[in-house]
């Protein structure tokens, strides 16, 4: 399976494998219990959200830690282009480092950051915005979702309560610009455990400004609300500073 999902990148998938169970455990980045299960419950089970990426996308992987989904995306698509985004200095070494190993430098790129500056810094919106179980969906929505152009997708690795979770988290969806959001298993009939993806689009016509969600209609209550906090408290900022 792992030769089918992996194609001629298989050898650097292997490579891969090597140091998560390696260096990875060794500097913390993945339990040594999950080394019997790299490839099933790691690798596979990242690589096979490829069906749900558009060919050539540009991707940001969320709060990336060891590089999972982005490194096993990226060696199983080779016409990716893919952002490894992480805030913590020593998951950043161990990225650079396996990007390195990997061969993969000319179109995987490893940013030290948190998400809400990901977009600012590289100057633009991506196509596909991943994240493998980083947060509960609604704070997940509000880190994530910016980060999207206005026709991009959400694809956010999660477990057996996903559907349940969709449900509670619609209205924070619609609240930043989503209008289709489902619940999707994919390696279905190649991987013993399919992996479970929620995708959500951002609408073609949600703009995102000063904190507030703007469609064609006018704005969101929830974006409303978040931005007249946001005006609150730079207006109580201003007042101290004086």
């Amino acid at each position: 399976m792992a030769a089918e999902v992996f194609g001629p990148a298989l050898d650097g998938a292997r490579r891969y494998g090597e140091l998560l169970a390696t260096a990875g455990v060794e500097r913390g980045l993945i339990g040594p219990r999950e080394v019997i299960r790299l490839w099933d419950r790691h690798l596979l089970n990242s690589a096979v959200v490829d069906e749900l990426v558009q060919p050539g996308a540009e991707l940001v992987d969320v709060g990336s830690g060891a590089g999972l989904p982005g490194i096993p995306l990226a060696l199983a698509r080779p016409d990716l282009r893919v952002v490894l985004l992480e805030p913590m200095l020593r998951r950043c070494v161990f990225l650079e480092e396996a990007v390195s190993e990997l061969g993969l430098a000319s179109r995987v790129t490893v940013l030290r950051g948190r998400a809400p500056d990901a977009a600012t810094v590289m100057g633009r919106g991506f196509d596909v915005a991943v994240a493998r179980a980083l947060a509960p969906l609604d704070r997940l929505t509000t880190m994530v979702v910016p980060l999207i152009r206005p026709g991009g997708v959400l694809l956010a690795l999660r477990g057996a309560r996903a559907t349940e979770e969709l449900a509670e988290a619609r209205d924070d969806l619609a609240a930043w610009g989503v209008r289709e959001a489902s619940v999707i298993r994919c390696g279905v009939g190649r991987l013993t455990e399919p992996t479970t993806v929620l995708r959500a689009v951002r609408s073609e016509g949600a703009v995102h400004v000063d904190g507030a969600v703007h469609h064609a209609g006018g704005t969101s209550r929830a974006g409303r609300r978040d931005g007249e906090a946001g005006r609150d408290k730079r207006a109580r900022g201003k007042t101290r500073s004086t």
